[in-house]
């Protein structure tokens, strides 16, 4: 087995010594690094390779920050070899990458030379002493954005930093973000990366960032144009600013990051790095070495079970976590990297081991997409204790039970399912995650990057995806969404009042519900992207958060408000534990069932169409924080219906805290017994007293 030095990390290392560079490839049989200073001035230095290992290394005098270099890459020919001693290729170390001169902005180059090239950057920043937010899980909001549209249109950020880093970490921003109560900002990809030539080829741009070039440097592109003009190392000053004011702030940083494929596509596609380098061995192939094995439906997947691609991913989580002081991160697709030399997922994965258990890992948040498109890589609540997940039977089941059951019942009288699902989600979807593991194994969503907006998810019962340009083939059909009878905008009161209220139904539920809730950036500002479900290369005109004054906007940012407020507030909310039958456990809440009778929840009161009421009486155990009781109360029906609320001998009464129904008596302590009346469908938390 090839195998590195322990103290090589490869790259460049420009500390005490020597300046040294070093990359890993087992079937190359000559390498050269080309260096290029400021002056236009190239050196070369041939690599050679230690006996026994993969290491190419070799002392490169005189480099320094700003030097820009690439490698040339030889080796045989055959199957799964793209080697070509002329075609220059990114280190995929590379701590800054930057267009390549002969590409100016970035475009392509006539002839297909090199689009992109590496750059030695200076990773000195003065951190001021600013610690790491200490959050706990069950404290967490996340906000899941991009860092282009999230200030694109804010018109309180100054024009030149609108779209940026900075912009990000603007006060303006920043004091946003406190108001709707984020604790934790997870930024999709910022890895640099590249738009996929077919694209290119037909003038788009990919706006999401899911095709990556490189997993040490930051997307130029993100970095506000004075540090674009300074060079790589300000790109990278710019984005340690970006985290050093969140992090004065109390709000984390977390990186959505794409290890499961590259940039280079399938065969046949840009021959950047990795495959030049040594791709018989960093990607999945099929038995006859014919063609990628692709679980991605990127057209390549990089091969974890190699011990070079595990170290590269866990080498640049280390780099991230440790120099770059981020919190966490959200592996896209990261069945891909759960699967051994068989193409078959190990959930006991050496690689996920590896992440688990590295010292430098151990105080960042891990989140799983704990799916890929291979063979049985649907894989929610499979990737075992220290990882959390995106919870995509909790999306679908709120959206099935607010939106879906209730046009169901508009047209026949009868939605399609009771309140046994939603109960398993408000209580951290224990069938999913298991006793062991816990609520906070949970990420709970009802949107995310990819899918309908919130708003359009109660606008549109299709998807209008016609300016991506694939004719409709793109995005899901499958979105559990209701327009509440008007197809798209309308100045219809009636309609936006109801579509209003669902959208408060399905954020409070998100909000309200035992495990992480995850919010996407806009949607507290019902951004609309007019139906496209699937708006991953369109403009920013129809992706960016919209920050004009707006009535309906920031009724719904102040519904957010409050309900992160009432959730910080109560720990009844936020189990760490499931409990257990029998027996008291520290962290957990106790629950019990009410009907909308105030007695206790029939068993036949669970899954029957006709009986969309549930009443959750939560109390918690406590751990670190004083005993807390909450009543919530859900009932999914177009109807009014007179509700009672439970009669307990340890209860004065109930105080109403939040509805998702507008103009409700929050003031009066109303005794057990009495008489709540839902009109329509709704969601509202009491207070115990």
């Amino acid at each position: 087995m090839h195998r590195t030095a322990i103290d090589e990390t490869p790259g460049f290392r420009l500390g005490d010594g020597a300046p040294r560079f070093s990359v890993r490839s087992a079937s190359a049989t000559a390498v050269t690094l080309v260096v290029v200073d400021g002056a236009g001035e190239e050196t070369r230095h041939v690599l050679t390779r230690a006996d026994g290992t993969d290491q190419w290394a070799a002392e490169t005098p005189g480099v320094r920050p700003g030097d820009r270099y690439h490698l040339l890459v030889d080796g045989p020919q055959g199957p799964r070899q793209e080697f070509d001693p002329e075609r220059p290729l990114l280190d995929p170390y590379a701590r800054g990458i930057v267009p390549s001169s002969a590409a100016g902005d970035g475009g392509d180059v006539e002839g297909g030379g090199p689009r992109w090239t590496g750059v030695v950057v200076d990773d000195a920043f003065d951190w001021g002493g600013v610690p790491k937010p200490d959050v706990p899980l069950d404290r967490a909001v996340v906000y899941e954005a991009n860092v282009r549209t999230l200030t694109a249109a804010n018109p309180d950020v100054p024009e030149h930093l609108r779209g940026t880093y900075a912009g990000v970490a603007h006060p303006s921003t920043i004091a946003h973000l406190r108001r709707i109560g984020v604790t934790t900002v997870e930024l999709l990809p910022v890895h640099a990366f590249d738009t996929e030539a077919w694209l290119r080829d037909a003038g788009r741009e990919n706006a999401w960032g899911y095709n990556t070039l490189g997993f040490f440097a930051p997307h130029a592109a993100y970095a506000s144009a004075e540090a674009r003009a300074a060079g790589a190392s300000a790109v990278l000053r710019e984005f340690k600013g970006m985290v050093r004011l969140l992090h004065e702030a109390g709000i984390q940083v977390v990186l959505d990051v794409v290890y499961n494929h590259t940039a280079e596509e399938g065969l046949g596609g840009p021959t950047s790095s990795l495959r030049g380098i040594d791709g018989a061995n960093r990607y999945r192939w099929t038995a006859d070495d014919t063609a990628h094995y692709d679980t991605t439906g990127c057209g390549n997947t990089l091969d974890t079970s190699v011990e070079a691609t595990a170290d590269l991913v866990v080498d640049s989580l280390r780099y991230w976590a440790r120099e770059v002081q981020v919190d966490g991160f959200r592996f896209d697709l990261m069945a891909a990297l759960a699967r051994d030399e068989h193409h078959v997922f190990d959930p006991e994965h050496p690689l996920l081991q590896r992440i688990r258990r590295h010292p430098d890992l151990q105080d960042v948040l891990l989140v799983a997409e704990p799916w890929d498109v291979g063979p049985d890589g649907w894989r929610t609540g499979a990737f075992g204790v220290g990882t959390s997940e995106w919870n995509d039977g909790f999306r679908d089941t709120v959206r099935q039970f607010w939106l879906t059951d209730i046009a169901e019942e508009r047209r026949n009288g009868t939605p399609h399912a009771g309140i046994g699902r939603l109960a398993e989600a408000l209580t951290g979807s224990r069938g999913t995650f298991g006793q062991e593991r816990g609520p906070l194994a949970s990420i709970n969503f009802v949107t995310a990057h990819d899918g309908f907006t919130l708003l359009d998810l109660v606008s549109h019962d299709r998807k209008h995806n016609a300016a991506n340009g694939e004719d409709g083939r793109d995005g899901s059909d499958d979105n559990r969404s209701f327009n509440h009878g008007i197809e798209g905008d309308t100045a219809d009161r009636g309609v936006r009042a109801a579509r209003g209220r669902s959208m408060r139904n399905l954020v409070g539920t998100l909000m309200l519900s035992a495990g992480v809730p995850m919010l996407t950036a806009g949607d507290e500002r019902s951004r609309t992207q007019h139906g496209n479900n699937n708006a991953y290369v369109v403009s920013d005109d129809l992706t960016a958060v919209d920050w004009t004054d707006d009535e309906d906007a920031e009724a719904m940012t102040e519904a957010v408000a409050a309900l992160a407020r009432l959730r910080a507030a109560h720990p009844a909310l936020r189990p760490t534990r499931f409990g257990a039958e029998g027996r008291e456990t520290p962290g957990a809440s106790r629950m019990a069932w009410y009907g909308p009778d105030g007695q206790a929840m029939t068993s036949e009161g669970w899954d029957q169409p006709i009986h969309r009421v549930v009443q959750y009486f939560v109390e918690s155990t406590p751990e670190h924080e004083p005993f807390d009781r909450v009543l919530v109360v859900v009932h999914g029906s177009g109807r009014t219906r007179d509700l009672t609320l439970p009669a307990r001998q340890d209860v004065l009464g109930y105080r109403l805290a939040w509805s998702s129904e507008k103009h409700r008596d929050h003031e009066r302590l109303r005794p057990g017994g009495q008489v709540f009346t839902a009109y329509g469908p709704g969601i509202h938390v009491f207070e115990v007293a």
